[in-house]
């Protein structure tokens, strides 16, 4: 069965339900050795979505935040807000005080379902935002009363699950395909975090498009999906918790990937087929020792995101799994899938080709197309491309070129096989007496050291050069930066050669587990 050709859906909602129903004998989530049904999902995300549009106050558009790790709950908050007709706002577990403000004043939040740990954060804030009912999970709330009570002016989302009746949901009156589902806000690299506005038409179309390109290697009913990267992250968002759930497959939920023991623990027992991970986490696993000895028999597919792949990875990752890893790239404003190799046969180095119904371009500086194999800022327009950014209409516009594509700030090329390279980000280019350089290719050069594990890269002011080329690595053996740097210079023009290697004891990651390059050069 497959679900959106069966039905032309216009809203995400409508979707999910005809998902839930459809694969309602079989297994949906499982976090921490807790499984999560279809038919238990279609019922406590029907329950929070009822109490959503009676009792909480809120009317269809509001703004629901989540902050919650990567547990069973998340999946019923986000289905309940989208079954309300509300908009999702997906919030880092991890944000300090100072971002949670930001992006709950930005969205107009209304209403946010929390864990109860990172309520003391939440409590220095909430006079500054508009919310209005505040939902606290605790981690046993599917499976038996929590121990401890509401906290002052909150909601326990197990009383609201305990006391809610299984009703049917008042049927959405003003929602279209066009009209914002989710708000999902950019990392801020490159200055204030914005909020990418999603509509239904988006997130469906980019759902079908990534089915299309994985094909025979994400079956319907049929996989057991590792999913370490967090929910509230685009990536996982529309990949994990939204496509496998529109094929009826099983996500096993890991809450906090960076413990590798507990990773390890939570997916022995399961034949996995599949899983979605970035360039670090590949690189650990495949250097801890259980991990090793874990059973892929029955493993397929890996996708690549959020950052580049290394060569270097990739091969430990094949000699360890006898997967390959597929990559792809997005963004949060593209819902987020723009390319994906093909599994199976993988250019490996590149993000693939784009989509179906997807157009790219690479443009030089004067926003000219420039010829196969120049670099130049790669552009999309596709059926997945954002609104624009929550009620910040000139940087929507600046966002755009004149003819409507969405400009990536990432520098690309095309190869002779048709695939694309991404050579890295605008702003991350270093300029080195007048020559561009770009940190993806040396930190290449660096993962292919025995000893390095990781590296990043930089540039720096230089009086001499203007910019000067900085390397951070971390190592797996004792090593001296002289023998980094003559690793270097035999792959590597003089101009491109780091100028200072410094050996770290971990680098600064994001929660997704992306190297902060912004830390590193501060």
């Amino acid at each position: 069965m497959k679900n959106d050709e069966d039905k032309d859906f216009s809203l995400l909602a409508d979707f999910l339900e005809h998902s839930l129903l459809t694969y309602s004998e079989k297994d949906a989530y499982c976090c921490n050795g807790q499984t999560l049904t279809f038919t238990q999902l279609e019922a406590t995300s029907r329950q929070l979505a009822y109490w959503l549009q009676t009792q909480s106050g809120l009317a269809e558009g509001d703004r629901v935040a989540i902050q919650l790790p990567n547990i069973n709950q998340y999946s019923v908050a986000a289905y309940a807000a989208i079954r309300a007709g509300m908009i999702l706002v997906n919030t880092n577990p991890m944000y300090t005080a100072r971002e949670v403000e930001h992006q709950l004043a930005d969205s107009g939040a209304k209403a946010i379902i929390v864990l109860r740990a990172l309520l003391p954060t939440l409590e220095q804030v909430l006079e500054k935002t508009e919310i209005q009912k505040v939902i606290v999970v605790d981690l046993e709330d599917l499976v038996r009363e929590p121990a401890e009570i509401a906290p002052k002016q909150a909601i326990r989302l197990f009383d609201i699950l305990s006391s809610t009746p299984l009703c049917s949901l008042a049927e959405r009156q003003v929602a279209k395909s066009d009209d914002i589902v989710l708000i999902q806000y950019t990392g801020g690299t490159t200055g204030v975090a914005k909020g990418a506005c999603l509509t239904h038409r988006n997130i469906l179309n980019n759902m079908r498009q990534t089915r299309e390109r994985l094909g025979a290697q994400c079956l319907e009913g049929q996989e057991v999906f590792v999913c370490p990267l967090p929910l509230y992250h685009i990536y996982a968002f529309t990949v994990n918790m939204m496509l496998q759930t529109s094929l009826g497959n099983l996500n096993i939920l890991i809450p906090n990937p960076s413990d590798l023991d507990g990773f390890i623990a939570d997916i022995q027992t399961f034949k996995f087929t599949c899983m979605s991970g970035i360039n670090t986490l590949f690189v650990g696993l495949c250097a801890h020792a259980a991990f090793r000895n874990l059973d892929f028999s029955q493993f397929k597919l890996t996708i690549s995101g959020g950052t580049t792949l290394t060569m270097d990875a990739a091969n430990k990752w094949k000699k360890v799994t006898g997967c390959t890893i597929t990559e792809g790239y997005g963004l949060s404003e593209t819902g987020p899938v723009v390319t994906f190799n093909e599994a199976g046969k993988e250019v490996i180095g590149s993000i693939g080709k784009p989509l179906s119904e997807t157009t790219v371009i690479i443009l030089d500086k004067d926003g000219k197309a420039v010829p196969k194999g120049r670099e130049g800022e790669l552009v999309v327009k596709g059926p997945q491309v954002m609104k624009g950014y929550w009620q910040r209409p000139k940087a929507t516009v600046e966002a755009f070129t004149s003819d409507g594509f969405f400009k990536t700030g990432d520098i690309a090329l095309e190869l002779e096989s048709g695939e694309l390279k991404i050579v890295d980000r605008l702003k991350d280019m270093i300029l080195v007496s007048g020559f561009n350089v770009y940190p993806n290719e040396i930190e290449g050069i660096l993962s292919e050291h025995p000893a390095v594990l990781e590296a990043a890269v930089v540039g720096k002011a230089d009086e001499r050069t203007g910019e000067a080329v900085w390397a951070y690595i971390t190592v797996n053996q004792p090593v001296v930066t002289e023998e980094i740097r003559e690793h270097c210079k035999q792959h590597l023009t003089p101009y491109k050669v780091p100028k200072n290697i410094v050996i770290l004891d971990a680098m600064p990651k994001s929660t997704v587990g992306k190297i902060l390059r912004k830390e590193l050069r501060d």
